[in-house]
């Protein structure tokens, strides 16, 4: 890998267009082509990467300018893309959408120039003609720091309305570099929250990823769209790939802190300047909840574990009845809980052991899926009672991004440590925040919310520990003291 990695930016006009058919077929039809393919995702998503995975056969990494800070986004890109002949980073919803109210950040179009790469815009063509030129123009000409590289036309009727199409773009002068045809959708089922996870259908998935490579290779020019990759020149600001590694060289500083009103003066890392560090476990043993009720997780939090010290083990709560041995803390991402709450409820023994290790202090995290994990109950089935709170199915979906300060110390954040997450569930819990709140929530929505009781922090919000290093460090320390 060098900062030059060919790449490319599979961008659209909106949701829908068919980007994630479009970027996970290319990234397998170039793998099928003997490169080693890079795989990445602008924005929070933790599904489509699962999709990316196996195309490529390497981890899918996120690119999120809002969680992580724009000044991270090269950096993540060049440790994914290590070792790799071309990368594909799969943008989100629309190209220039990003944060709300918040101009560019965050947006697949402000990724596209933090990495330099060039974009190919993928329209869906099905009830346009002539139209289509238009609209291409004005993708092109609204940012001219965005480098519109070539056009793929989706959904496209037949080979009149292709050669229509592709005479009305020849006035703008962007490259058509591919025309999929309208056909029957590749099978990728969704639910609330998108499309249903790699782990649940992984036979399925295969197939579907296998079919949208076929589609791909069928409809678009793919030494064409190679050769755009190669031109995306040396990564911009001459950044040096991320790495986990917490020595001086390579340790990251701490994203400035803040209370709901005021500055404070600690950092993540909790520990006094130059204190010396407590005595304990090693090399402490931290389970991770897998399977395919928790399935949402970055890549990056296992790697600053590992490198902070700690042995990563992962189990699966739908079918091990035991938590691993030795484990010293708990980690309990997001995923689809409510989908499996029986299955979960019926697997008594780990809800004990989880229990159990709440109450003996041990650390555990746990968002979103995990905090429904550690309530009383779940749509009425019992889960790990860790929580005196309830959990159930809501009507509405909350989505969004947030800007959060810690409002007390906890096992992974001091007092005062501002950070970055995202909101998305269809669940409520009630209440919403214990005595002493996770997060309070900055911004026009001025609240606080989640647990930290003990050793448990317990939040609906997902946070990615790359922007604040300290984090997991402080985890893991926890976890050795305990």
């Amino acid at each position: 890998m060098t900062p030059s990695t060919p790449r490319l930016v599979v961008a659209a006009p909106s949701s829908g267009s068919g980007k994630t058919t479009v970027a996970t077929g290319l990234m397998a039809a170039f793998a099928a082509r003997g490169l080693a393919v890079s795989p990445h995702k602008v924005g929070p998503d933790y599904i489509d990467p699962g999709y990316h995975a196996l195309a490529t056969g390497r981890t899918g990494r996120n690119l999120d300018a809002y969680l992580c800070g724009p000044e991270l986004v090269a950096p993540l890109f060049l440790h994914g893309a290590r070792g790799c002949d071309i990368a594909v980073v799969e943008g989100v919803m629309g190209l220039y959408d990003g944060a709300a109210g918040e101009g560019e950040l965050a947006s697949t179009a402000q990724v596209a120039k933090l990495l330099g790469a060039p974009v190919v815009l993928v329209v869906d063509a099905s009830s346009q003609s002539r139209s289509v030129a238009a609209l291409v123009h004005g993708f092109v000409s609204w940012d001219p720091g965005v480098r519109v590289g070539g056009v793929i036309l989706n959904k496209v009727g037949s080979a009149r309305h292709e050669e229509l199409l592709r005479e009305a773009l020849d006035s703008v002068g962007v490259p058509v570099l591919g025309a999929l045809r309208r056909a029957r959708p590749v099978e990728t089922p969704s639910r609330h929250l998108g499309l249903v996870p790699v782990a649940e259908r992984r036979a399925l998935a295969v197939s579907a990823v296998s079919e949208m490579a076929a589609l791909v290779s069928r409809g678009c020019d793919l030494p064409a769209l190679e050769a755009l990759a190669r031109t995306a020149g040396t990564v911009p600001g001459g950044s040096a790939p991320w790495t986990p590694d917490f020595s001086p060289t390579h340790d990251h500083p701490p994203r400035s802190a803040g209370r709901l009103d005021q500055e404070p003066t600690r950092s993540a890392e909790g520990l006094e300047e130059g204190a010396a560090r407590p005595a304990g476990k090693a090399k402490p043993r931290i389970a991770v909840a897998g399977g395919p009720a928790f399935t949402f997780s970055y890549a990056e939090h296992t790697e600053l574990l590992t490198a902070a010290g700690a042995e990563v083990v992962t189990f699966d709560p739908l079918h091990d009845e035991e938590l691993p041995e030795g484990t010293a803390g708990l980690v309990i991402g997001g995923g689809f809980p409510e989908v499996y709450a029986a299955e979960l409820s019926a697997n008594e023994p780990l809800r004990k052991a989880v229990a159990e290790l709440a109450a003996a202090g041990a650390p555990i995290a746990a968002e979103c899926a995990g905090l429904l994990y550690l309530c009383r109950e779940l749509d009425g089935s019992p889960m790990c009672g860790v929580l005196d709170a309830t959990a159930r199915m809501a009507e509405r979906l909350t989505l969004g991004y947030r800007d959060a300060v810690a409002v007390g110390g906890s096992v992974l954040a001091a007092a005062g440590t501002r950070m970055r997450g995202h909101e998305f569930h269809r669940t409520a819990v009630e209440p919403g925040a214990g005595a002493a709140p996770a997060w309070g929530i900055r911004g026009r929505e001025r609240r606080v919310e989640g647990f930290v009781q003990r050793g448990v922090h317990a939040s609906y919000l997902h946070t990615h520990w790359a922007s604040e290093p300290g984090v997991a460090r402080r985890f893991v320390e926890r976890c050795r003291t305990s």
